[in-house]
């Protein structure tokens, strides 16, 4: 890999022109397996706004490589991360295709992820909640500072809950 430096990833709102590349990011092997029970309504939720989330498409160059999503837990319409504190922020993040996996790709669309939630000056933690088996992501999320909190189950999936403090982010940050 490259520096960092020479790789140029932006995120941008995701918007209805992107269906046919997430559904066809959905079909993908390492997607099903990092969240095989999720089936997202592309057609209906990219057309929606809700002040408690933003879809974000990764691009590469111009190039549609990964997703984001940041909810607001308390929020969130369908209460999936149950009753949360205030102030929490939580984050769904994938790689479209396999061949952009392992490439740094995926730290650099969480780091800006991650300061996009603290530019909130009230959020305090985000969450992510990944399967307990995909010991891959776990490892990922946890190089970036998260620390386990709970196992916990989300209908049919076992999870294991991870938070980063704004605490914790901001003393890892260079000045």
């Amino acid at each position: 890999m490259t520096g960092s430096d020479s790789i140029h990833i932006e995120l941008r709102e995701a918007r209805p022109s992107d269906l046919d590349i997430l559904i066809f990011w959905d079909k993908q092997e390492h997607n099903i397996f990092a969240d095989p029970d999720e089936e997202w309504d592309w057609e209906s939720e990219l057309t929606k706004n809700p002040e408690w989330r933003l879809q974000l498409m990764a691009e590469l160059n111009g190039r549609p490589i990964g997703f984001v999503q940041i909810i607001d837990p308390a929020l969130e319409e369908s209460h999936y991360w149950g009753e949360v504190e205030e102030n929490l922020r939580a984050i769904d993040i994938w790689m479209g295709e396999a061949k952009d996996i392992g490439k740094g790709y995926g730290t650099i669309m969480m780091n800006k992820s991650i300061d996009i939630c603290f530019s909130d000056e009230k959020v305090k933690a985000i969450l992510i909640d990944p399967l307990t088996i995909n010991t891959k992501a776990i490892r990922f999320y946890e190089r970036l500072g998260f620390e386990f909190v709970e196992y916990r189950r989300f209908g049919e999936s076992d999870c294991s809950v991870y938070q980063l403090t704004r605490d914790k982010w901001m003393a890892k940050k260079p000045l």
